[in-house]
């Protein structure tokens, strides 16, 4: 490998970075440097969520990027899903997403909300998307912390899109 290729793969890298780091403080800007997370297992194994809480190890350092998780929905700005979505926790799932203020984003993680481990039948809706409107897909089982964390910043992108079709005048009719 010549310099000069070497010196063009660490031009590429700081490039990447540099469009990250850009992402990052626009979404930054739009929600006051921080996203709220609230979390819903919908009958899972719950290896996908020992991956969740791996991010906030000193390692993956979630919260400096400006992602919380938080206990309430009506303070979150992202539905992070979890399981096969049984029938059993639709209330709950209804619930949860009705509570959510808008724009809200729904990121579906691992393979049972993708419908990659159960069928539908009587007791699981297959997919998530039988359910919720979802967002982002973050495939999986489970997925690495990395690939987590890259859902997320996918989804400070859709989360962006949706409050950019807003339209605060219609309240004023």
């Amino acid at each position: 490998m010549s310099d000069g290729s070497v010196a063009q793969g660490a031009g590429q890298a700081k490039d990447d970075v540099g469009r990250a780091a850009q992402r990052l403080s626009a979404a930054r800007a739009l929600f006051g440097r921080s996203l709220h997370i609230r979390t819903v297992d919908t009958g899972s194994c719950a290896v996908c969520e020992s991956e969740i809480r791996l991010l906030l190890a000193p390692h993956y350092d979630l919260q400096r990027l400006g992602f919380f998780f938080t206990p309430s929905p009506r303070h979150a700005d992202l539905l992070l899903v979890t399981g096969p979505a049984v029938r059993a926790m639709d209330v709950a799932l209804a619930k949860t997403y009705a509570a959510m203020p808008q724009p809200k984003v729904v990121v579906a993680v691992g393979a049972c909300p993708l419908g990659g481990v159960y069928a539908e039948d009587e007791l699981v809706h297959g997919r998530l998307e039988n359910v919720l409107p979802v967002d982002v897909s973050v495939p999986g089982c489970p997925p690495s912390p990395l690939a987590l964390l890259h859902g997320l910043l996918v989804a400070v992108g859709r989360l962006t899109e949706k409050v950019g079709q807003l339209s605060f005048s219609e309240d004023l009719g």
